[in-house]
This record gives structure tokens, C-alpha cells and sequence, in this order.
């Protein structure tokens, strides 16, 4: 095949000469290139061909092995009446079958050639001096369907008949003692089955394959970086020619030199080196290299919420408890799926947090243990998910905190919108990838008010110090929207005060049936007075040994009962006996409790929970609560058996008040506003989320995260500064640990891989997946 030489002009050509004369070269350019495509799609035929030819001879070799073993086994006496066409059915129906398949083939490789040129149209304007690529794209395509569609109309054809014979000779080879010379019924069918293991070997290629080299990763990493260097002013066309260069350092094979292709052919072999490289350490991800848009596609046209927690069942503990009924209530509309996210604790820490030390071997059991708790409480089955990431607990902090990066065990293809409870701990020491990136929309809920207990701690005005900023730091670099329960919290960026919490269903009921009891004329209530919650001192306790010692001669004959176990009960138990307080003490119960239903008043002096559950809970009973004049109580406020106290005269007073008279059946409205119907509404008002589900305008895909980073306001930049500024601080293991930081809890550890079944960290962040 000659080449083709550009035209030159002469002294004696005129300008038709030229004219005829570069017309005549683009013709034979096109005709060059028309030539091309036409060998090379033969050339995929006959190699088609040759594949086919030697998969049907692999066939019939396997098939009449088969057959000949069978035969060579001597059948035993047949008894009278007993059938014997069981090999005469596969020779007169199989056998021929793939004659007449070998015979079709051949004699449709004409007509599949003619198709595949008949679906490929020239391009308008060939005749223009250019070649349209578009046409061996065309050409390739038609190959693909046509073959396609020949070999999967033979294959199921060859896969159907052999089945039906395979379970005929088998039923009849029940009542036959002709094949008596195999162990079983169904050992035909497995040594078959065993035959046919050569027709789908997986490739061992991916086995053996050597690391990438320095040269590769230095490739990769130019290539990565090609927007950065365009703002330095470095041309795309030397960047690419690095590339290339750099990577044909290790590249021996043909086509690297093959100047069709150039560049472009040297990057897809990069791209296929990288992948084969992940596939032999087992590397798994969702969203493959690199944050491609499609990756925040909602299936099914269902937005999906993931909330993420710090605690979970059986740890009976408020950031446990509600956001578990969150999720099962926002997983009751179609409109969405919820999945929960929740800390997995391996047994050492299991045993100092769940009640009664008990453990549980697997997250799978966990899961069981939550799902069937709450199915006893909830009137309604639960669509949930739930999911685990690890977790470790601190003994310092008394709470459990992340190991690793929790967002990587949420899903790409499903990372839509997440609900963060408690966003300040989650982020403390988060070193993964930021949510508000992978994420279309952020809600955090804020339900501790940290400053609050670290200023009770040795030198907790500079730690509270610390810690707000910090607070303020993740905040606002890892959220969209922020809601305190309470204004007893810190004061938030991005931050509104509302109270998205109900009680559980069970206390609701517990209300009715004592409204009912008194209503018939029973009494409701025999116990006195009685104050619940975890043995801290920071949990109300302090505060309630301060009053009862002050007030002791006010409150002569007052008996308090007190429920609750924790870190603090044996000085609590013996401070209460120096005082000679009237306080009898019981273990920790759950507080829908038969045993407490009787109780008429509960007492809560604590001023550091941001929304007592318990208080919503009592009230939920038609209890009296007795609680301070307080941020964090501001909601129960309006309910008129909420007794409230600012000095230590008036809680004395109100004590005294309630212990006095009845308390008043809650109102339908007030019951209602307890309800976690009632809560998930407010908070979907409140977090923007009903505008977001119902707003059919609202981008599904990465639309809305490119949108945000193609159009960075001020405020996204500095958001965006302070989360990279965290992840490079983070990343220190000394800074860690110098702020509280659990040692080696940047990555999980190798219990949590062994319990969750995980790669190890250096698989799950490989150097050259940036």
C-alpha cells in the first residue's frame, strides 16, 4: 500500500492542475483509509471465526469423552422391563443437534458479513479530504451486534438442550440400573458439569502482576494534575508528551510505538496497567478511580438518606436511642430509603459499655438485636438499613469515637444526603474524604453540649476554650445545615434551634392506659418521686446531692428513688451516705419499666443535657417532671405538668407542689407535638429537606456538587480552606494524640478487619488511588 505525499506545486502546473490534482490524493487517502477498515473488520471475522471453531471442537471433544466413559463402564444385568435409550437419547438428540448448529454456522458466516457492511451508511461528505473516525466506530458497533446477537441466539439454543436432556436422562435414570456404574443419580450431571469447567477458566493473568513503578506513579500523577499545571502556565500538549514519555519507560509492547494511536493509546495503556494493579490486591471500588459524576446517581428516581450516629443499641444512650428512630420514621416515606449508620465495637469495648457487660460476636447479630428492639416499640414495620463502621471506645472521653474514615462505608452510588448526629464528635478526628463533597446535602444534629462537661474537668476553661473552636471549625467545614436541640448548646455556624426529637411510641401508650385508669375511677399513681439517668456526675447528680443537702430539714420525710448505674456510682453512693441524704439507689433500668410506671413525679436538676429525653418521656407518661428554669428545657416549658425552679427555695416549692396534687391528662395537641410523627416534621422543615424531596427540579445526580464547585462563593472557598486545613492536621499522628485522639484509630485496626470482613487499610487507600 503506497503512502500518501502532499501534493506539490510546479512551475508549469496551473490552477486546475492543482486543483484536479489534490482531489485526485484525498481520493486516495479515503480510499487508503476504506481499505484499512475493510482488512481489519476481516480480520476480526476470521478471528471470531477461528475462536468459534475452536470452542465447538473443545465441545465435541468434551461431549464424546463424556459420552465414552460412560460406555466404558459395564452395565450390570438389566432387569426385565427396564429401559435401555438412555444413551441412545443423547446420541440420537444431542449429537446431531450440535451438527446441525456447526452447519448453521458455517453457512451464516456470509450473510453476517453482508449484515455487518449493510448496517454500516458512509458518512455524508466522504467525499470530502478528511476521514469521518465515526465510520469504523459504526462498522465496529454493527460487528458487536451481529455477533452478538449469533452467538446468544446459539448459545441459549446449546445451553436449552442440553438442560432438558441432562434432567430427562436423569428422570429416567432414577428407575434404571443402567448407569448403576456412577455413585449417585446426580453424579452424571456433576462429572458433566466438571467437563465443561475448560469453557469458563477465569484469566490468571491478574495473578501475577508487579507492582507499578516509580515511573508509572510519577505518569499518573501528571496526568492527575493537568488542571493545576494549566493555571502555572505548563502547556497540555508537554504535560501529555511527559506522560508519555514517562510511562514508556516501563511499556515494551508493540503498540506503544505505533503512531496511530500516539498518545492516546499510551494513556489507555496507563489507565488499564493502574486497574490490573488494583484487581490483583483485590481492590474494590464503587466509584471507580477517580469522583466521576455518575457516582451520585439515585437509583429508581428514591432520594437516600444515610444517618450516621456515635452509639448504638444496646447501649441504651439518647444518641443511640433517637436517631434509631429517625431513621424508622423518615424510612416510612417512598419517597426515600434510609440507611443507619452505626459504630461497631469490637468485644474488649463491647464489655465496657453495653449493659451487664454482654458482647455480641458479629455486626449481623447487632443488626437482629436492633431490628427486633425496635419492632416491640414501633406500631409499623421499618424499611430500614443498617449499616456499621468501627468504632473504639474512650474511657476518657465516655464516648466512642470513628476509627478511620466513616464516610467510605456509605456508598457512592447511594451518597445523596446524609444526616451527621452529632457532627462535632463524628469530626473531631476525621480524616477521609469531606462530606459536603460526597454528599449533595449535609444536615447536622447537635445533641451534647460538650462545653458544658469539659468545664467540669482539670483546666476545663482552656479545654472548653479549645474544643468551641474546634467544634466551630468542623462545623462548619462538614456541613450544609446545623440543628441544636436547644440554645443550651454552643452557638454553631450555619446552626438553628430546634427541638427534632419525640418519644418512644411505648411511653405514649403507657399515657393512655394511665389517663384511662384514672378516667375509671383507679388510682394512677402510688409511688412517689424518682430521678433516672446514667451515674455520672455531670448527668444532674451533682446538682441533685447539692439541693437535697442544702434543703435536707425543708424536705424532712421526702424519699427520693434513684436509678442509674456508670463510671461515678461508688462516690456518688458514698457521698449520699456522708450526707445522710434520703436517696435509695437502684441499678440502671429502661425506662418504660414496669416498675416505674406508678411513679407520679420525676425530678431532674440536671443543667447540662441539651434535650433530657427522659424529661420528654416522663411527660409522655403524664408524669410531673420538677426541672430547672433552663435552655435545654425551654420546650417542655409549655406543658402544664412541667413544674420549673430558678432558685433552690423554689425547687423546694414545686417538690412540694407536685408531690400535693394530680398532674393533668395530656391534651391531643400536646401529645401529638411528643410524637416523633411531630418531630420528623419539624425537621424536615427545618433542615430543607421537604424542599429538597419534593422540588422535581432538584438535580439527582452530581449536577448540584459540580454546580458548587464550578461557581465557589467566598464562603465555599474558606469552607473548603479549613476542611483541607483539618485533613492535613489530622493526618498527624502526634497532633492526634496530643488532642485525646485514641492511638491508631487514623485507620481501623485488624479486629475491626477481621469482625467486618474488610480489606486492609493500604488496600482500601492505595497510593496511586488519589
Amino acid at each position: 500500500m503506497e503512502s500518501w505525499v502532499p501534493p506539490t506545486s510546479g512551475a508549469g502546473t496551473g490552477g486546475g492542475g492543482r486543483g484536479r490534482g489534490a482531489d485526485d490524493t484525498a481520493f486516495s487517502f479515503l480510499s487508503k483509509g476504506w481499505r484499512e477498515v475493510r482488512d481489519s473488520a476481516s480480520a476480526d471475522l476470521r478471528l471470531m471465526r477461528a475462536r468459534a471453531d475452536s470452542l465447538r471442537t473443545l465441545a465435541d471433544r468434551e461431549l464424546e469423552h463424556l459420552l465414552a466413559s460412560a460406555a466404558s463402564t459395564p452395565p450390570p444385568p438389566l432387569a426385565a422391563g427396564a429401559p435401555i435409550a438412555e444413551l441412545e437419547f443423547v446420541r440420537n438428540r444431542i449429537q446431531p443437534k450440535i451438527s446441525e448448529l456447526r452447519r448453521q454456522y458455517a453457512s451464516r458466516e456470509p450473510e453476517l458479513r453482508r449484515r455487518v457492511l449493510e448496517r454500516w451508511v458512509p458518512p455524508r461528505g466522504a467525499t470530502r479530504a478528511r476521514v469521518d473516525l465515526s465510520g469504523i466506530t459504526a462498522i465496529r458497533n454493527a460487528i458487536v451486534v451481529e455477533v452478538g446477537e449469533a452467538e446468544e441466539e446459539k448459545e441459549w439454543e446449546v445451553v436449552r438442550m442440553i438442560r432438558g436432556g441432562l434432567k430427562e436422562l436423569e428422570r429416567r435414570s432414577q428407575s434404571s440400573e443402567l448407569l448403576g456404574g456412577f455413585r449417585g443419580t446426580g453424579d452424571l450431571v456433576e462429572k458433566f458439569k466438571s467437563s465443561l469447567k475448560p469453557f469458563n477458566v477465569e484469566s490468571d493473568d491478574y495473578k501475577d502482576v508487579p507492582p507499578l513503578y516509580v515511573t508509572e506513579i510519577l505518569a499518573n500523577l501528571v496526568r492527575q494534575s493537568g488542571p493545576f499545571l494549566d493555571q502555572l502556565g505548563v502547556r497540555r500538549d508537554l504535560c501529555d508528551k511527559l506522560v508519555e514519555t514517562l510511562h514508556s519507560k516501563q511499556n515494551h509492547s508493540p503498540s506503544a510505538d505505533m503512531s496511530l494511536h500516539g498518545n492516546d493509546n499510551s494513556v489507555d495503556e496507563l489507565d488499564l496497567r493502574i486497574a490490573s494493579v488494583l484487581r490483583s490486591t483485590g481492590y474494590h471500588a464503587d466509584d471507580g478511580f477517580w469522583n466521576e459524576p455518575a457516582k451520585y446517581e439515585v437509583s429508581d428516581n428514591k432520594r437516600h438518606i444515610a444517618v450516621v450516629t456515635t452509639a448504638s443499641l444496646p447501649w441504651m444512650t439518647g444518641t443511640a436511642v433517637n436517631p434509631l428512630f429517625r431513621a424508622a420514621y423518615l424510612a416510612k416515606s417512598a419517597k426515600q430509603d434510609v440507611t443507619l449508620v452505626v459504630p461497631w465495637l469490637c468485644k474488649s469495648d463491647q464489655e465496657l459499655v453495653y449493659p451487664n457487660s454482654m458482647t455480641l460476636s458479629s455486626p449481623e447479630e447487632q443488626e437482629t438485636y436492633i431490628r427486633n428492639w425496635l419492632e416491640e416499640r414501633l406500631g409499623f414495620e421499618s424499611n430500614l438499613k443498617i449499616s456499621f463502621y468501627p468504632g473504639k471506645f474512650s474511657k476518657e472521653r465516655r464516648s466512642i469515637l470513628p476509627a478511620g474514615d466513616t464516610s467510605q462505608f456509605i456508598s457512592s452510588s447511594v451518597a445523596d444526603i446524609a444526616i451527621l448526629e452529632e457532627p462535632e464528635h463524628l469530626n473531631w478526628y476525621h480524616h477521609g474524604k469531606r462530606w459536603t463533597d460526597k454528599f449533595n446535602h449535609v444536615v447536622g444534629i447537635v445533641h451534647t453540649n460538650y462545653l458544658e462537661y469539659i468545664k467540669r474537668e482539670k483546666n476545663g476553661a482552656l479545654q472548653a476554650f479549645l474544643v468551641k473552636h474546634i467544634n466551630n471549625w468542623v462545623t462548619r467545614a462538614y456541613c450544609d445545615k446545623v440543628l441544636r436541640l436547644s440554645a443550651a448548646t454552643q452557638d454553631l455556624p450555619k446552626s438553628i434551634v430546634c427541638n427534632v426529637h419525640g418519644v418512644n411510641p411505648k411511653f405514649l401508650k403507657i399515657g393512655d392506659k394511665l389517663t384511662s385508669d384514672v378516667e375509671s375511677g383507679q388510682q394512677s399513681f402510688s409511688k412517689g418521686a424518682y430521678f433516672l439517668g446514667k451515674m455520672v456526675w455531670a448527668k444532674g447528680y451533682r446538682e441533685l446531692v447539692d439541693l437535697l443537702a442544702k434543703h435536707k430539714s425543708d424536705l424532712e420525710g421526702f424519699k427520693l428513688d434513684v436509678y442509674g448505674s456508670g463510671e461515678d456510682s461508688q462516690e456518688v453512693h458514698s457521698t449520699a451516705r456522708k450526707l445522710d441524704l434520703n436517696l435509695n439507689f437502684f441499678k440502671g433500668r429502661d425506662h418504660a419499666d414496669d416498675s416505674l410506671h406508678r411513679y407520679k413525679v420525676f425530678i431532674n436538676p440536671s443543667i447540662s443535657d441539651v434535650l433530657c429525653t427522659a424529661t420528654a418521656e416522663a411527660l409522655a407518661m403524664g408524669k410531673f417532671v420538677v426541672c430547672a428554669e433552663h435552655p435545654s428545657n425551654e420546650f417542655f416549658m409549655s406543658f402544664p405538668n412541667c413544674l420549673t425552679y430558678k432558685t433552690s427555695d423554689e425547687f423546694v416549692a414545686r417538690v412540694k407542689e407536685a408531690m400535693a396534687r394530680e398532674p393533668q391528662p395530656l391534651t391531643p395537641e400536646q401529645r401529638y407535638n411528643l410524637s416523633w410523627e411531630a418531630a420528623t416534621e419539624r425537621f424536615m422543615e427545618y433542615s430543607d429537606l421537604d424542599k429538597i424531596l419534593n422540588d422535581n427540579s432538584t438535580p439527582l445526580s452530581g449536577e448540584s456538587r459540580r454546580r458548587r464547585t464550578s461557581q465557589p462563593s467566598l464562603s465555599n472557598v474558606v469552607d473548603s480552606g479549613l476542611a483541607f486545613a483539618h485533613r492535613c492536621l489530622t493526618s498527624s499522628e502526634v497532633l492526634r494524640l496530643a488532642t485525646g485522639a485514641i492511638p491508631g484509630t487514623r485507620d481501623y485496626d485488624e479486629q475491626h478487619r477481621a469482625d467486618m470482613g474488610l480489606l486492609p487499610p493500604q488496600v482500601q487507600h492505595p497510593v496511586y488511588g488519589w
